[in-house]
């Protein structure tokens, strides 16, 4: 399908007028060479980040710790250089290792306190209590080799140790939260840091998420679906970009190339959309002194210098094509409106690794599952307006256009095509997409299979990018997303697939692979009972507010497993591929089969995939 799309304008598609909006970069506290930033190093980067060509406005500064580099628990020097230059801070409490580092953060805090005072509180935004602790104790972080991380309760435990110890202090009131990668916070097991948090901060690289179709072509619409993702659980509290960027140099990762002239796409087609409307802090200034990390984010190279390596301005329109969802208004002046991005680098303090966690240490890598359906693609041109518009995205079904295709044996007619209506809060319409078929009046309708592909990831495949558990005996209850798929008596999970556009005319084989627990190195599962499984696709999508009673219905059967046993690997339906559609199943139980398990496509691949040939 493609979208056909009028020339509109969305004011205040992000931000409401009461908050303020700010914009920076992340710093560490080390050089490549481990030697720690003094207060003149910091002065001169942050100088350097308010003058930079074809930019202004770049006067905050995200810290990974309070810590100076080289001391045990001194204030980091960036704290008087950020008074020296009124640059406001994002200050960070670094996780993921002893009580006693801990006990050190909370030390340097205090210290401020009380050396800088006013001055210093007069320029704090905020406070982040960890960075993507949650994302490296996960099964991708440990297997990227991350240090270690820190669960939910410890996370929330120590966000309210922070809160404490600023109370009746000249930082009482500020905003304390969390950063962590998107697919950390659309995992329901870390709602309880989203309900300690006064804002979320979320890391999204496109570039790492190297198990999708993530060239540059695609970065601006996965980095939105990424957003919106986040936004969808947050729970109306705001949502604050803390990391995201495209590397100058440094290795592929997948179909990402990293180069100075995709660097300045990325930074056009998502910093220029954000920047001003969502506070954001771009990864990074310069990560290439006295060496260059690959890959490196730097917008300088090794010399610190206001000329960029490549060109920072945007376009008066500040518009771009991207792929961007649902536009939900949210408390504290951040509204989505934008779409969604992977997990990603951070600066050890410095540089990010390729694909693992990032302490600003390391980070990156890709999550397992991404953002939640209600997607479509829009191109929405944020005009510089003062106007506070919020925005409302409503997403309807009309029949048209329709389109026969091949599923396994059957010939079936698909007429359905999408509507998205953006609106104001006064009622207006601002704009209409539709989808429409191409030239050819079939649109991407799947062509006839030709066998089956193989039960196996070797060749080519598609990841789930949703999976919504559903219970019926929680028949109103939005389970949120996650990165197990459960079957039982009660509950079943419905995945989502996006399939590529490239895939018109292949076969794709619906298949559900399980090892042996034995074979299983950064997975497992809990069986018990007997039976197996059904499956079936539904007429449309699942969302994060998806539940048993407003599931989407049930199209088509593709298949069952009689009887599901370890060690073994089905194909369960194959047909011509739905080419550029996004398209849902439902898995259920049988019998008195009890299935939990976490989807990986790591050895050995578990779980519910689309394989094409």
């Amino acid at each position: 399908m493609r979208i056909s799309l009028s020339t509109f304008a969305i004011a205040g598609l992000f931000s409401t007028a009461s908050a303020q909006v700010y914009k920076g970069f992340n710093y560490g506290s080390v050089f490549t060479n481990n030697a720690p930033l003094t207060q003149q190093d910091f002065e001169d980067r942050f100088n350097t980040a308010r003058q930079l060509q074809g930019t202004s406005g770049f006067t905050s500064a995200r810290l990974f710790t309070t810590i100076q580099a080289g001391t045990a628990n001194s204030p980091i020097s960036a704290i008087p250089a950020a008074i020296a230059t009124r640059t406001q801070l994002l200050l960070g409490i670094f996780l993921s290792s002893t009580e006693e580092a801990f006990n050190n953060e909370q030390a340097a805090l205090r210290s401020a306190i009380s050396q800088y005072g006013q001055a210093f509180a007069d320029l704090v935004i905020g406070i982040s209590v960890g960075s993507e602790d949650l994302y490296r104790i996960s099964p991708i972080g440990i297997e990227n080799l991350s240090n270690p991380g820190e669960g939910p309760d410890a996370v929330v435990r120590r966000i309210n140790a922070i809160r404490s110890l600023i109370s009746g202090t000249a930082l009482q009131g500020k905003p304390v939260g969390h950063v962590d990668t998107w697919t950390a916070y659309v995992n329901a097991s870390n709602s309880a840091v989203i309900e300690a948090c006064d804002f979320i901060g979320m890391d999204a690289y496109p570039y790492f998420q190297n198990t999708q179709a993530n060239s540059i072509e695609n970065g601006e619409s996965l980095f939105f679906d990424a957003y919106n993702a986040t936004v969808a659980v947050s729970g109306g509290k705001p949502v604050w970009i803390t990391e995201t960027g495209w590397p100058v140099s440094g290795p592929n990762q997948n179909q990402a190339v990293a180069s100075l002239a995709n660097a300045r796409t990325y930074w056009e087609q998502v910093g220029c959309r954000v920047f001003g409307q969502i506070t954001t802090f771009w990864y990074t200034l310069q990560d290439a002194f006295p060496d260059t990390p690959s890959p490196s984010f730097g917008v300088v190279g090794t010399t610190l210098s206001n000329t960029p390596l490549y060109d920072l301005s945007c376009p008066d329109s500040s518009s771009s094509s991207s792929s961007s969802g649902s536009s939900t208004s949210t408390s504290a002046g951040v509204s989505s409106g934008a779409t969604g991005a992977s997990s990603a680098p951070s600066q050890s303090e410095t540089t990010p690794a390729t694909s693992g966690s990032s302490d600003r240490e390391a980070s990156g890598g890709s999550g397992p599952t991404t953002p939640p359906a209600k997607s479509p693609s829009v191109t929405p041109v944020i005009p510089n307006t003062g106007a506070s518009v919020k925005t409302i995205m409503t997403y309807t079904t009309i029949t048209t256009c329709p389109v026969t295709y091949t599923e396994g044996t059957e010939t079936k007619t698909s007429t359905t095509s999408s509507v998205v209506t953006v609106t104001s809060t006064h009622g207006n319409t601002l704009a209409t997409v539709t989808t429409a078929p191409t030239s050819g009046g079939q649109g991407s309708a799947p062509s006839t299979p030709a066998g089956s592909c193989p039960a196996s990831l070797d060749g080519d495949f598609e990841f789930p990018h949703l999976i919504v558990p559903v219970d019926k005996n929680q028949p109103d209850t939005a389970l949120n997303t996650g990165f197990n798929g459960i079957a039982s008596s009660t509950v079943s999970s419905i995945f989502n697939f996006d399939i590529r556009p490239s895939y018109a005319g292949r076969t794709c084989s619906l298949v559900f692979l399980f090892p042996t627990r034995e074979s299983l190195q950064t997975s497992n599962y809990t069986l018990s009972g007997s039976g197996g499984l059904d499956i079936a696709r539904l007429v449309s999508p699942s969302t994060a507010e998806t539940t048993f009673n407003n599931q989407p219905a049930v199209n088509v059967t593709v298949g069952s497993i009689p009887n599901l046993q370890a060690g073994n690997s089905y194909t369960i339906g194959s047909g011509g591929c739905f080419a550029g559609a996004r398209v849902a199943y439902k898995v259920s139980a049988t019998g008195s089969l009890d299935l939990d398990y976490f989807q990986d496509f790591n050895p050995a691949p578990i779980g519910l995939y689309i394989t094409v040939c």
